[in-house]
């Protein structure tokens, strides 16, 4: 037994990524690497290569494949001691595709919106590696948890990176190359969780706060004490819960007497429109609706919107869905035989954990079946079934410094990219004044580890969100675009402006096709070296002042400068000494844009776009591209 044991350690081992239907880099130093028993003689064979090496004595081995010719599928043959084959492999592109919930959102989230995309034939000429959550904190970890290639069929695209699956198929469309997808991605993550050991060091305190998570007996301890604590809440959730006290009806059920219950307007918050206030625990919700006939017999969707926090809900007294936080839309599909012709009645039971519970505005709230729609919105009823203080606090591990980089990106650093696809930053908004050393930092970083100094790096610029402004003020979210554009000085860079694909009651909206799309422009320049596509919309440059007039020049105004629809351009202000922003006029001549408020006197300072949800921004190229939000000062202000 011992004999066959040292056998088995011997055998050559490949590294996840390294596998069936995996995607190769064309045209590069492609390094194929594993384990094996020290010393042991290794052999690799692909597309008229073979390539020879030994183990070293840490039992680790590479050989690097070169200038691989786009196509496709091959073989690959490994042996040592044992011998290894691997299938259906292609050459083409790969790009690693990181960031955090923007990038991480399925094609599944947006089948509603895409439709002709389910319908399309198996694509497999575009593939994705799903690199599960994991994260590490004693150093860098040397392979994945799991994860496979798929191509694109009708059964995995629901699998697939919404934004990362545009991406690629702009790419292997225009290209006619295949194209490989590493997705590795994680909902919420601040930039800090994705840099190395190395990176870190420049920034102290993102560097201590990490640096406490080495030790794995304080982990598990925080991990039991808070787990236990949360635990605790849901457990006196539910005892406490009237609406589902033992020995009487729940008030889920068909038969309840709801009679006496309140009535609110839905969509809406609760805190906003009942004497409730920010109450957190359990509110129930409930809506009579009369069914015609012709919708009964056939399968059925309830929407609801977005709510907040979890829900479960019932129809007729059956359970059609449930969802355990706030950001998943509720489509819940159903099955014939829950409608009946008639009265039928809908409940939600809502749990609040941070005291602003309800419905989210301006999303759809209805039942559809048999192309027939019943509108929801409009009065619920309601009765509060338990009341809870907020819900304990966790420590988010995924979210600590470091813990990323070296759980998901160190394993996949080697592996030939084209480039890297970057959607993140919401969770940086909060302190937006470090973003742009970070995101150098983590650039740098990557190329840095991946020994590739000039690796494509592309990323996208967070979109509008929130509520509309009427007046000028600071804004987060403005600040950290602002920080993205002023990354584009580091070289080998391209981002994508998205000032006019956002949703104000959404941080994650739908249109993943026109963030692809943009991404690739990016990419055709950064990447491709194609100096005939325009890749941006306008991106500030400078600024002349002349009076109470600030005149502003941009590049990237492609084919011209235009103001998008009817009106005068929007979402321009100016500033004197006093740093005291108001609305200013904006007018295209030529190629510039000259802005002045009869306010301001002697402006100083200039801002385009500066808001949480600059909606209706309208400074274009022809191409169709956005401005970029900028602040722009004057080097020497006049006192």
């Amino acid at each position: 037994m011992l004999l066959s044991g040292q056998q088995a350690a011997a055998e050559v081992r490949l590294p996840r990524l390294v596998s069936d239907g995996m995607v190769l880099q064309r045209e590069t130093v492609v390094p194929v690497w594993g384990w094996a028993k020290p010393g042991e003689a290794v052999k690799v064979s692909f597309a008229g290569q073979t390539q020879q090496t030994k183990a070293g004595a840490d039992g680790k081995w590479v050989v690097k494949l070169s200038k691989l010719k786009a196509g496709g599928p091959f073989q690959m043959e490994v042996a040592g001691t044992n011998h290894l084959t691997l299938k259906d492999v292609f050459v083409g592109d790969v790009w690693l595709c990181s960031g955090q919930s923007n990038m991480e959102t399925p094609m599944s989230r947006v089948r509603d919106k895409y439709p002709q995309e389910f319908a399309l034939p198996a694509n497999p000429r575009i593939r994705q590696f799903n690199v599960p959550l994991t994260y590490a904190f004693n150093g860098p970890k040397s392979d994945v948890t799991g994860g496979s290639w798929i191509g694109v069929d009708p059964q995995s695209l629901p699998q697939f990176s919404a934004v990362a699956y545009f991406f690629a198929k702009d790419l292997s469309t225009k290209y006619q190359v295949p194209v490989g997808i590493i997705k590795d991605a994680v909902g919420g993550s601040p930039i800090e969780a994705w840099l190395s050991a190395d990176a870190l060091k420049k920034f102290p305190t993102y560097e201590q706060q990490g640096a406490k998570y080495k030790d794995s007996t304080l982990v598990a301890g925080i991990k039991q004490r808070e787990g236990a604590a949360v635990a605790d809440w849901y457990k006196r959730l539910h005892q406490t819960d009237l609406g589902e006290a033992p020995g009487q009806l729940k008030w889920s059920a068909t038969g309840y007497d709801a009679s006496s219950w309140a009535t609110m307007n839905v969509p809406g918050y609760w805190a906003n429109q009942t004497p409730l206030g920010p109450v957190n625990g359990v509110v129930w919700f409930r809506k009579e609706v009369e069914v015609p006939a012709s919708m009964v017999g056939q399968p059925a969707r309830l929407e609801l919107g977005t709510l907040v926090d979890a829900d479960s809900t019932y129809i007729n007294g059956q359970l059609v869905g449930t969802t355990g936080y706030q950001y998943p839309p509720r489509k819940y599909d159903f099955k014939p035989g829950v409608l009946k012709a008639g009265k039928n009645v809908i409940v939600v039971r809502l749990i609040s954990n941070g005291g602003r519970g309800g419905f989210t505005m301006g999303k759809n709230y209805q039942l559809t079946a048999g192309g027939q729609m019943l509108d929801l919105r409009g009065p619920w009823q309601y009765k509060l079934g338990a009341t809870m203080p907020p819900t304990p606090g966790t420590t988010t591990f995924q979210y600590q410094p470091g813990g990323l980089y070296n759980g998901m990106i160190a394993p996949v650093i080697p592996y030939a990219v084209k480039g890297v696809l970057w959607y993140q930053g919401e969770s940086n908004t909060g302190h937006p004044e470090d973003y742009q050393a970070l995101l150098t930092s983590l650039i740098n970083d990557w190329r840095n580890q991946a020994k590739q100094p000039a690796l494509p790096f592309i990323y996208a610029q967070l979109p509008n969100f929130m509520a509309v402004k009427k007046e000028p003020s600071e804004s987060g979210w403005a600040a950290l675009r602002d920080a993205q554009r002023r990354t584009l000085v580091v070289p080998h860079t391209g981002m994508a402006t998205l000032l006019d694909v956002g949703e104000w009651n959404d941080i994650h909206p739908l249109d993943k096709q026109t963030v692809g799309h943009r991404l690739a422009l990016a990419a055709q320049k950064a990447a491709y070296s194609d100096k005939s596509v325009i890749a941006s919309g306008p991106l500030y440059q400078s600024m002349q002042v002349n009076g109470n007039k600030v005149t502003i020049t941009f590049a990237s105004t492609g084919s011209g400068l235009v103001a998008k629809g009817d009106g005068d351009l929007k979402y321009f202000a100016v500033a004197g000494a006093d740093k005291k922003y108001v609305w200013a006029n904006a007018k295209i001549e030529g190629n510039k844009v000259v802005v002045w408020s009869d306010q301001v006197t002697n402006p100083v300072s200039v801002r385009y776009a500066w808001a949480d949800n600059p909606e209706g921004t309208k400074l274009y190229n022809k191409e169709g591209l956005p401005a970029s939000t900028f602040q722009a000062e004057v080097s020497n202000p006049k006192s």
